[in-house]
């Protein structure tokens, strides 16, 4: 799959990020609307979606404590508390799944969903462990697999939650991407957050050092750690995939998907080399 991609929509791009359970509807459709007209485009691109769960999927995680899975000395009520809290984040997640699945339905895009926690499976040792024929046998007919950040199943602490970043850190391994395009709300990495005036334009491991001291001070695109950490999980990425280079952009502007697409937009790049 010479022309596979991989695209993460942000969740702080397509939810409101301080408003609980909002979802950002109408740049969802419009964000829909511009992928189809890429495919369309771009006949023999061969995509995979991802998207965040924003305030759907972390609100209700962290009112349930489901991130870091059940302590192994817990009662009988804490563990029931924990698989409700679970099941809620699993709910509420796939909400936001829903309306994204809706949007590219109307916008003509032939997506068909693969739900982490339905395939995905952490084992005892912390690898994880999925089927991929089903998604193989969706890129291989021309549809488009959408995955979204989700909780999971794990063998050594009960079950979690698995980030979109993991999962296509999962699938890239297996699928080879030449390109991860990661959609938010910033331009890309700055070199002076929060004043943004100066984006870094191309981040390698020979100038990482160069530019930590900024990449510790910024909280950059799709806030879900520090960007520091997320810059050093995506060269790990490249120097495990020669020639995959990562993608850091804004899609505010619906448009800007489509320039991201033909390497028009401004971002930032991420590269072994």
């Amino acid at each position: 799959m010479r022309s596979l991609v991989f695209l993460k929509l942000g969740g702080s791009l397509i939810t409101e990020k301080h408003r609980p359970y909002t979802a950002r509807d109408s740049h969802i459709h419009a964000l829909t609307q511009v992928l189809a007209q890429v495919l369309q485009k771009h006949p023999e691109l061969r995509l995979v979606l991802g998207h965040g769960s924003g305030s759907f999927g972390h609100q209700a995680a962290q009112e349930g404590g489901t991130r870091y899975g059940i302590p192994a000395n817990a009662s009988p009520e804490v563990r029931q508390r924990y698989w409700k809290g679970f099941a809620e984040v699993a709910y509420q997640a796939a909400r936001l799944h829903q309306r994204v699945m809706e949007a590219l339905h109307q916008a003509g895009v032939a997506a068909i969903s693969f739900p982490p926690s339905a395939m995905m499976y952490r084992a005892p040792r912390g690898g994880l462990r999925w089927q991929l024929a089903p998604l193989r046998a969706a890129l291989r007919a021309g549809l488009v697999p959408v995955v979204y950040g989700d909780v999971i199943f794990d063998a050594g602490q009960g079950g979690g939650i698995l980030s979109t970043e993991e999962v296509f850190d999962a699938l890239a391994l297996r699928l080879r991407p030449k390109r991860i395009l990661l959609a938010g709300l910033e331009e890309g990495v700055w070199a002076d957050f929060p004043q943004r005036t100066r984006l870094i334009p191309h981040i390698t491991p020979e100038n990482l050092d160069r530019w930590r001291p900024a990449l510790g001070q910024a909280e950059g695109i799709d806030v879900t750690g520090g960007m520091l950490a997320k810059v050093e999980g995506m060269l790990q990425l490249t120097r495990r995939l020669p020639g995959l280079r990562i993608f850091l952009f804004s899609a505010e502007d619906p448009q800007r998907l489509e320039a991201a697409f033909e390497e028009r937009a401004p971002g930032t790049w991420i590269t072994a080399a």
